[in-house]
């Protein structure tokens, strides 16, 4: 992906992992962003509103497939 300056454009979500293994998820993004901290948490859990560019949250279900778009902040 490259913006309209020619310039890779860093991806902010991933829909295409939703259903996926949280291990194969976190893998794959942290290969894509390693300096990224990736969050697992479990589906319906509380989590705080801020929003950080560093960091990419991942809800999984209760057998351990990504339930959400993981996305960063």
């Amino acid at each position: 992906m490259f913006s309209e300056r020619g310039g890779a454009v860093s991806r902010s979500e991933w829909p295409e992992l939703v259903g996926a293994s949280a291990d194969q998820v976190v893998a794959a993004i942290r290969a894509e962003h390693p300096g990224r901290e990736v969050v697992v948490v479990p589906e319906g859990s509380f989590v705080t509103m801020d929003y950080r560019e560093d960091r990419v949250r991942v809800f999984v279900t209760a057998d351990g497939r990504v339930a959400e778009v993981p996305r960063i902040g």
